[in-house]
């Protein structure tokens, strides 16, 4: 079974990755109703958040606008995103895992290693990005410290040449002024010594 048509059904709420009742079924290959059954005959091994919950009418208005996935999409009314009269169950990594436990069929069984799998690799690629996005912050932060060092040392260099331009044009108007004078003719010297 491919990961990516799983991965695309794992929403983030309430800040932990879930997969819905409907969607789950669908991948189970059993009607929701049956699978909720199921869940509602063994609710003591879904006891907690950190298990399942069970979707706000808010949330999953929130979700129903904002998921626009070809796999939301495409399902039809009746059985999915439409029609429902009771908000989805939603299913933690943990809570999925116990699924298996309660429908003890070859398909949930084969079908949990697959979500177990899509999860694992979401959390990898997540972790993967995250240090990634630091470095790149890192890198960044370094690119901005030296592009600044440079600025800096830019200023400072013309600030150094200003003050060398105005010491070689002091130069250059001193032998200027030494090359406009016009040196005295000199008297040949006398001769040393006794004259005759």
């Amino acid at each position: 079974m491919e990961l990516q048509p799983i991965q695309s059904k794992i929403y983030e709420i309430r800040g932990q990755r879930v997969m819905l009742d409907f969607d789950l079924a669908e991948l189970y290959q059993v009607e929701t109703k049956r699978l909720k059954e199921a869940v509602r005959r063994n609710i003591e091994r879904f006891e907690g958040d950190d298990f399942m919950f069970v979707l706000s009418e808010k949330e999953y208005e929130i979700l129903r606008t904002q998921i626009a996935t070809s796999s939301l999409t495409s399902q039809n009314a009746s059985s999915n995103w439409g029609g429902r009269r009771y908000p989805p169950f939603a299913f933690t990594e943990m809570g999925v895992a116990m699924l298996s436990s309660v429908l003890r069929s070859e398909t949930a069984i084969r079908v949990n290693r697959a979500i177990m799998r899509a999860f694992v690799a979401m959390r990898n690629y997540i972790m993967t990005t995250t240090t990634v996005t630091a470095e790149l912050a890192e890198i960044r932060a370094r690119l901005a410290l030296l592009e600044q060092t440079g600025k800096d040392n830019a200023e400072a260099v013309s600030d150094l040449s200003e003050d060398m331009r105005k010491e070689l044009d002091n130069i250059y108007e001193a032998i200027a002024a030494l090359s406009v004078k016009v040196p005295q003719a000199r008297k040949s010297p006398q001769p040393i010594g006794f004259k005759k």
